[in-house]
């Protein structure tokens, strides 16, 4: 499902238009982004959590070539699925 899909989706249910339910979720959309970005966590009742994790400096090895190559420190976004959507899903494809 692409996103397109997903405002088709809401437009349909809620009767806004697509341009409106677009705006919506472009906005929702950047508020995570720009939270994530201040390293805070955003979490949505009944769907799930975003947060930010930092990842250490270490070494690793280019599969290809067998070259040692260093992987600098960062920071990862992460989601972590709420229960009540890992049982919907779990229920769903059993």
């Amino acid at each position: 499902m692409t996103k397109q899909d997903i405002v088709n989706t809401v437009a349909e249910a809620t009767g806004l238009t697509k341009v409106e339910t677009e705006a919506v979720m472009n906005g929702v959309m950047a508020t995570i982004i720009e939270s994530l970005g201040r390293n805070e966590r955003v979490e949505l009742r009944g769907f799930g959590t975003f947060g930010v994790k930092h990842r250490m400096p270490k070494k690793a090895r280019n599969p290809g070539t067998g070259e040692a190559i260093y992987l600098p420190e960062r920071h990862v976004p992460t989601f972590k699925p709420a229960k009540h959507m890992r049982l919907h899903v779990n229920d769903s494809l059993t």
